[in-house]
């Protein structure tokens, strides 16, 4: 098969470790709706992906408490509490990559994820750090998934063949963008099914 892949690309958020800001806020306001009317209202998807596109947490946190300061408090702990979002690894996984690692498949990642937030979960889950070759992090580059031109760093910056790689996300939007740009891709659901997929594409697991 002239295509087939033999790199493996991963996205981190809700592939290898958990991500869900419902975790943290619903503990918060004790309410199921009061805690999704905040995180649609006053720190929405849109305002989490400037800090992924690079622009620190400070800085959001000060947008923030300058539109809504009636929040201070539940603004304050997107920073000070955001690992409560991150309850662990995404089961079953990182033995996937353990895996790919020990057959000698060369494993790299792209990520949407703020600076400060990746440097600790690197701390916190060290195969983040020790099992790629590369991590095209979004806010070092300014650049967030599903732009087709984060794909282009891992590629251009590693010599890389899209063709020869197979990315995992789970995100539709980005796992079509690398589709948009040649790459095999999977769209995560679980390990079992992923598993399954990498076989299919002849990964040795």
């Amino acid at each position: 098969m002239a295509n087939r892949p033999d790199t493996v690309v991963f996205d981190i958020g809700n592939v290898l470790i958990q991500w869900d800001p419902r975790l943290l806020y619903r503990s918060i306001f004790q309410n199921e709706a009061d805690a999704d009317r905040f995180l649609a209202e006053v720190l929405p998807p849109e305002w989490n992906l400037e800090q992924d596109r690079g622009r620190s947490f400070a800085e959001g946190i000060a947008e923030a408490l300058a539109r809504r300061p009636d929040h201070r408090e539940e603004i304050l702990a997107w920073d000070t509490r955001w690992h409560e979002m991150v309850p662990g690894e995404v089961p079953g996984s990182v033995a996937i990559l353990t895996a790919l690692k020990e057959a000698g498949v060369p494993l790299y990642a792209i990520t949407n994820f703020s600076s400060e937030k990746f440097a600790e979960c690197e701390q916190r889950f060290p195969f983040l750090a020790d099992s790629f070759i590369d991590v095209v992090v979004s806010a070092h580059e300014r650049l967030v998934k599903p732009d087709p031109r984060i794909y282009q760093v891992l590629f251009s910056r590693n010599d890389l063949a899209p063709e020869r790689t197979v990315f995992i996300d789970d995100s539709p939007a980005n796992v079509e963008a690398a589709r948009s740009v040649g790459m095999h891709a999977i769209h995560f659901a679980d390990a079992v099914s992923l598993k399954a997929a990498l076989v299919e594409h002849g990964f040795p697991l």
